[in-house]
């Protein structure tokens, strides 16, 4: 059986020393914004399109890129995080994963407005780092979401 990968972004937004997480009904799991990258998009437009999708929120991604000097290139932003998630698996072989790419970005405002078919907003509540260590969260979930309130409150 040949494992089927695609490319995924994860942005956990901060405001006010929070993140965002909502409940994704599907996979029964509490997660921050975030899908798949499009064929035509950079792994940064990704994340910030499913940020403003999921949210309404418009996200600032912590990590901008420095000028390179590069007549061919030009430098994206960073990640913070560069995950690999087995998605489904059957009798011990994995069949499809997720390679995600995580962001960190912050955002202006608590007032949420999901787009039309995207979760509502009673799905979705912000966690403190108080909040998401006495949590039952996935572990990733928390130690990633208290890196970013920690990393946007050195900005």
């Amino acid at each position: 059986m040949e494992t089927t990968r695609h490319f995924t972004t994860t942005v956990y937004i901060v405001n006010d020393g929070a993140t965002a997480l909502h409940e994704h009904e599907r996979l029964g799991i509490t997660i921050p914004p975030g899908g798949h990258i499009d064929r035509d998009e950079l792994p940064h437009e990704s994340a910030l399109r499913e940020v403003r999708e999921e949210t309404g929120l418009e996200p600032t991604l912590f990590d901008d890129p420095e000028t390179v000097d590069s007549p061919a290139g030009r430098a994206l932003p960073q990640p913070r995080h560069h995950m690999l998630y087995d998605i489904n698996v059957h009798d011990g072989r994995v069949g499809h994963q997720h390679i995600d790419l995580i962001y960190y970005a912050t955002v202006s405002s608590r007032d949420l407005s999901p787009a039309d078919g995207e979760v509502g907003e009673d799905a979705w509540a912000w966690y403190s780092k108080a909040d998401l260590r006495q949590s039952s969260l996935d572990r990733d979930v928390v130690t990633f979401g208290c890196e970013a309130i920690r990393a946007a409150s050195e900005l």
